[in-house]
């Protein structure tokens, strides 16, 4: 009996693949569970994608907590105090994205009820893992409506990032003093 072309091909190959599979092994060969080790102990410490010590969102029980100048124990990769005080300062305008590994909280377009005809965008840098005054930068953009109903840049006056920065370090120093004093 003679098969077509392309399927005499594909049987022949399977069949050599399959014949390949049991060729050189050692029947003595044993499992790594199998040798005295533990499940899981084969491939050694385990590291996950965030580090040997994994994600820690909400701190370990054997981390120090509130230490001075320290994160506060979160697993956020700045200041925690710094990053709770961003979200709670800037928590009227609507989040676009908030990163708290790279520290970054960038609101979406907000128009006070007050002034519809302008609109307010804010970025907040927090720049590394101590509490301390220049561990924070704040970028404002402002755009307002002109005549035909187009949205353009306009200026934002040069204090206003700064007291969003004086904010921002104003909570956090509450949020750290609250939790040092905290009785245990």
């Amino acid at each position: 009996m003679r098969l077509p072309g392309f399927r005499g091909f594909a049987l022949g190959a399977l069949a050599l693949g399959l014949a390949a599979c049991g060729a050189g092994v050692d029947p003595n060969t044993q499992h790594p569970s199998s040798t005295g080790r533990k499940p899981g102990e084969f491939y050694g410490k385990q590291e996950s994608v965030f580090g040997l010590g994994g994600l820690q969102l909400f701190g370990k029980k054997d981390a120090p907590q509130g230490g001075a100048g320290q994160g506060g124990g979160s697993g956020v990769g700045v200041n925690s105090y710094l990053w709770r005080a961003s979200l709670d300062t800037v928590s009227f305008m609507p989040l676009l994205s908030a990163d708290p590994f790279g520290g970054v909280v960038i609101t979406d377009w907000y128009s006070p009820p007050e002034a519809q005809s302008e609109r307010f965008k804010m970025t907040v840098y927090i720049l590394g893992r101590e509490l301390r005054s220049d561990g924070i930068r704040v970028s404002v953009f402002r755009q307002v409506r002109d005549g035909g109903g187009n949205w353009t840049d306009a200026a934002v006056a040069e204090t206003t990032p700064v007291d969003l920065e004086n904010k921002i370090l104003t909570r956090a120093r509450q949020m750290r003093i609250a939790i040092v004093n905290r009785p245990s």
